[in-house]
Formats: C-alpha cells, sequence, structure tokens
C-alpha cells in the first residue's frame, strides 16, 4: 500500500492534457484555450453611437442644427453632415461622415427638423465609441490558458472569431461490476441493492462539464469484463470501474486489466473509505478501480479521479483545500488517513453521523471532507484541520 500523497502524485505524473483541437465557438464553452488569439479587425470597425440622440460637431454645439436625415443600426449608407447640421442617430449606428459628438436625445429641444441643445455638460467626443476602442487590428486578444466561459465566448464573437483551438474535454466510461446491483424502479430482490454508484459518478462529472460519459454494466465474469473493458479502452480517455477491485473470488478487475495491457501503476491506498483503490494506464488513457460502497467511490472521485479529469482538460482542480477548526473531538487509528464527510461552516468543520462507507445519506448532506492525516491518533475540538471543500 501506498500512502495518500503518494497515490495523487503518481496520477500526477501519468496525466497530461489530451491534444488541441478545434472547436466552433458554439462548442468551446467550458474549454480552455489552446492557442493566443489575435484580432483579425479594429473593433468598432468604424465611429460608433452609444445612444439614442443626434450626432454633431462639437464646435456646434452652441448653434440651432438643422436635422438632415438619421442613421441606423445597421445601416450601409454613410450619411455626411455639414457645419451647424445634425442627424438623429441610435445605438450602434455608424457615425455620419463629419460628426464626432452625440448629444442623448433626452438633451434637446426640437422645433420640426431644427434641434437646440440644452446640455451644458457635453464634452468632444461624448457617446461615441472610437475605432478599435474594444481591441485593435493585430492585438492580442486571449491568451492561451484563459477559461471559455460566456463572456469570453461573447467577446471572441464580437471581435469576428468563428473557430477556436481548445483543450477537449476527456471521453469518460463507467463500468459497473456485481450480480447484487438493482436499477432504481425495478423490483428489489433479496440479495440485491439498488445501483446508485453510475449515478452519483455521472452527475459529479456532468458537472465539471464532461458530457461524453458511457455507463454499462457487466457481470461477475473475468471474460465478459475483459471484453466490456477492451471496448471502452477503445472509446474513452478515462475508465471508471466500481465494484470488483478487492481480491476476492469475484473480484476481477485486476486480472481484466491485465489481459488489456493496462500497466498497474499502484492497487490500494493507505485510506478510509477508499482502501482499494486501483489505478493504471494503456498508452495516455487512464484507469480507475473504484471500490464498490458508495461513499469509497465519492470519496475516490474526489480525491484522485476529478483532479485527473481537470489535468486532461488543462483546468484546475475545483476541490478546494483549505484549514478549518473542528468542532468535535475525532479518534482514528494510525496507519491510515480518514476522510470524514463533513460539513464546513463559519471556520468550522463538524464531522457528520453516519460515516461508514455504505452510506451515502451523509455524503448527501456533506459539503466537505475532512482530512485526518495517517499517523496521527487524536484530534481535539478546537484543533485545526485540513478540509477539501466539494463542488456545489
Amino acid at each position: 500500500m501506498i500512502s495518500v500523497n503518494e497515490a495523487k502524485q503518481l496520477i500526477s505524473d501519468h496525466t497530461q492534457p489530451l491534444q488541441a483541437l478545434k472547436l466552433s465557438l458554439k462548442k468551446a464553452s467550458g474549454h480552455i484555450l489552446a492557442a493566443d488569439i489575435y484580432a483579425r479587425y479594429d473593433i468598432p470597425a468604424f465611429k460608433q453611437s452609444s445612444m439614442d440622440g443626434y450626432a454633431l460637431v462639437y464646435q456646434d454645439s452652441s448653434s440651432e442644427l438643422e436635422m438632415i436625415g438619421e442613421m441606423a443600426a445597421g445601416t450601409s449608407q454613410l450619411l455626411s453632415i455639414n457645419p451647424n447640421q445634425t442627424t438623429r442617430i441610435f445605438t450602434g449606428a455608424p457615425l455620419p461622415e463629419g460628426a464626432d459628438t452625440v448629444v442623448m436625445q433626452e438633451k434637446i429641444s426640437r422645433q420640426g427638423n431644427k434641434i437646440t441643445l440644452q446640455d451644458p455638460k457635453l464634452l468632444p467626443g461624448a457617446n461615441v465609441r472610437q475605432i478599435g476602442s474594444e481591441i485593435k487590428a493585430g492585438a492580442l486578444a486571449m491568451q492561451k490558458g484563459t477559461a471559455l466561459g460566456p463572456a469570453a465566448v461573447g467577446f471572441l464573437a464580437g471581435i469576428g472569431i468563428q473557430d477556436v483551438e481548445v483543450f477537449p474535454m476527456p471521453k469518460v466510461a463507467i463500468i459497473l461490476t456485481g450480480k447484487e446491483l438493482q436499477q432504481p424502479g425495478m423490483e428489489l430482490n433479496f440479495g440485491q441493492v439498488y445501483e446508485s454508484n453510475s449515478y452519483s459518478l455521472t452527475a459529479a462529472i456532468k458537472n465539471e462539464g464532461i458530457t461524453e460519459i458511457e455507463v454499462t454494466e457487466a457481470d461477475d465474469n473475468l471474460e465478459i469484463l475483459t471484453d466490456v473493458l477492451r471496448s471502452a479502452l477503445q472509446e474513452h480517455d478515462v475508465v471508471l470501474l466500481t465494484g470488483g477491485v478487492s481480491v476476492g473470488d469475484y473480484d476481477f478487475v485486476l486480472e481484466a486489466s491485465k489481459k488489456c495491457g493496462i500497466e498497474q501503476i499502484f492497487h490500494k491506498v493507505k485510506q478510509k473509505p477508499g482502501k482499494p483503490l486501483f489505478f493504471g494506464k494503456k498508452d495516455q488513457k487512464l484507469i480507475f478501480g473504484l471500490p464498490g460502497n458508495p461513499s469509497s467511490v465519492l470519496n475516490c472521485y474526489y480525491n484522485y479521479v476529478l483532479p485527473a479529469l481537470k489535468a486532461i482538460s488543462h483546468k484546475e482542480n475545483s476541490v478546494k483545500e483549505i484549514s478549518a477548526e473542528l468542532t468535535h473531538d475525532c479518534q482514528k487509528p494510525a496507519g491510515l488517513t480518514h476522510f470524514l464527510k463533513g460539513s464546513y461552516k463559519n471556520g468550522k468543520a463538524t464531522p457528520l453521523n453516519a460515516q461508514e462507507s455504505f452510506r451515502l445519506s451523509s455524503f448527501a448532506l456533506a459539503n466537505c471532507l475532512i482530512y485526518l492525516p495517517e499517523e496521527q491518533k487524536d484530534f481535539k475540538q478546537g484543533d485545526v484541520v485540513t478540509i477539501m471543500q466539494l463542488p456545489n
């Protein structure tokens, strides 16, 4: 067995981002930019009104002005004004040739086609978006490594970008093992339990913006599991197996992995829950053998799988470690790191009831995992410990 820190380091050492690919901007949200982007045009490409009003030459602002037409957004006809002339103008429209300022429509008086300004605070260039005021042609618009959220995607669309190079999201396979599993909604027969691991894992993975997830069931049979695992490796970047990772008569994950040519990096971690965790690799594909108990699955997911999924996508881990004060005494034996389901609020962490690895009800209430180091046995109320804040 290896320590928690050793396991995390080994996973990190064997994980690298997927090769960048080009995506339509419409499909790029949630990805990380894989190459710098430079503006091809001045944006805006023309002097543009920032509001509804009247376009004029500033030096004429004290005069009565003659209105000679109007400029609407999207117009392809460019008007030109002479001294003491103006045009009605609307937000987003190009200024007529010769104009340099826009006065708000509320700041004028109008008689027929004549207007008089009533804005003593008007300044030259007011209410005008200058050419290139958003970005100049040739300027760096967005750096490699930028997360493409809604505003970033909108900005790139606004400067005319259609396709971008990004680090792709991994394709994930979830393989369920165990003859005792029954699907929710079906009658529960003697000896059966409802299958929940695929539901929690799928929800957790989708929470990170990953959408290509395939769930497959494999009987407790070596040949069947080997075939299912081999097929999953052909189509996916990460494979998660739940159950069958221990050393019982019906635990076939280790042997099936060998048959599929998977290199074992480690098996078993000095932790509770989730001690039988398996991690392997084939080419650049990552394989995690997760214990079958629901709390063990999620503990291993947040500690080991999620950081790998993030690294593959060139993203930062969304699980943050912070310090907190314990609200209760805790005891544990030396030799295993313990992760307790906990509730964090106002700088304090409270261990929840129902810490057993088969119980998921407490995990449903938890917003953190409380990290109790391997060799320490006793933890007192008020002790400062590390907690992992779980994603919402």
